[in-house]
């Protein structure tokens, strides 16, 4: 009997058609035989499937199910590609928990935690991970940007602390620019992440447990003609993604090392791929992606293909594990 599967794609972020594109590759590399798979557009709060005639029905959230035909369909898994709210950020994961419907990504819990920034390193902080310093700004604190300054040093990142896209990252390099950038990264998000600026090599590893074997994928180096990985650097181009990343063997070692150890810490599930900073031979975690890209130009399928993986094998572990552990 083949599994009846909610490829869940789109969200309310800014990169949601991003989302759109890495779905179509799943579902296209998903292998038909195991899988009837049901793209499910979630944009604005509705559910959309649409039918091979090009006509649309929306999935029904009470049991999780489409009509199509006449016929009831009920799905019985959730694969979620969407960056940011609401598949990065816990809710989706959580009417899931509710409904009793498995799913591919981490769990509730761990979804809220990485997708707030502050709180993830806060997480992982007593695993003696190297961090960046940060100041967390609510909406209605002053700020200084003198005193910012001062204990942040220059040039300085300010992020949305929880967004799961690119869009108002800036990476400040006088005084004067902080205050406009903070109010760029509000549009994003409810509170903003100042953090000091880590001179080195851009790196990201990806990285998976499942079936009780313990997956690091190889390091990829994002080489970017921008100022730092941005939306330009990731989707139009301007970057060079080395994997395996050229470095030195005793550094790798430290970041997968690192990598696993974030992902046990967060008690994250599925693939996650985490973002570090390299200065000389010491590597900073920057972020967790626990729901990373997985269109043509993503790092984990670039990843997985140099290990000798293809997405759809990729996915058939993630799909047999986590339905246990949903179980």
């Amino acid at each position: 009997m083949k599994k009846k599967i909610a490829l869940l794609a789109g969200g309310d972020s800014s990169e949601w058609k991003i989302a759109m594109e890495g779905a179509a590759q799943i579902e296209r590399c998903l292998d038909p035989d195991k899988y009837d798979v049901y793209p499910i557009l979630l944009r604005h709060g509705s559910w959309t499937y649409e039918l091979p005639d090009g006509t649309t029905t929306q999935l029904d959230r009470n049991d999780f199910s489409l009509t199509v035909g006449g016929e009831k369909i009920r799905l019985e898994y959730a694969l979620i590609v969407i960056h940011g709210t609401p598949g990065e950020d816990g809710r989706l994961q959580g009417y899931l928990d509710m409904m009793g419907i498995p799913y591919s990504s981490c769990g509730f819990v761990s979804s809220v935690i990485t997708f707030d920034k502050s709180a993830c390193k806060r997480a992982v902080a007593g695993t003696g991970i190297p961090l960046a310093r940060e100041i967390l700004v609510g909406r209605h604190r002053a700020l200084d940007p003198r005193k910012v300054v001062a204990e942040l040093g220059l040039p300085l990142f300010v992020k949305p602390n929880a967004s799961g896209s690119s869009f108002g990252v800036t990476k400040v390099k006088t005084e004067e620019e902080l205050l406009p950038a903070v109010e760029a990264a509000f549009a994003e998000s409810d509170h903003v992440l100042l953090e000091e600026f880590i001179e080195g090599r851009e790196i990201s590893c990806g990285v998976m447990i499942a079936g009780g074997r313990e997956y690091v994928f190889p390091i990829t180096e994002l080489v970017c003609e921008t100022e730092f990985f941005d939306y330009k650097a990731k989707y139009e181009g301007l970057s060079r993604e080395i994997t395996p990343a050229p470095l030195d063997e005793a550094v790798v070692r430290k970041v997968n090392a690192m990598t696993l150890s974030a992902y046990k810490a967060l008690n994250c599930r599925g693939v996650v791929r985490i973002d570090f900073i390299v200065k000389g031979d010491e590597p900073y975690m920057i972020e967790v992606n626990t729901i990373p890209g997985m269109s043509a130009h993503s790092i984990v399928p670039q990843q997985a293909r140099c290990m000798g993986m293809s997405l759809g094998e990729l996915y058939d572990l993630i799909i047999e594990d986590t339905s246990k552990a949903n179980a």
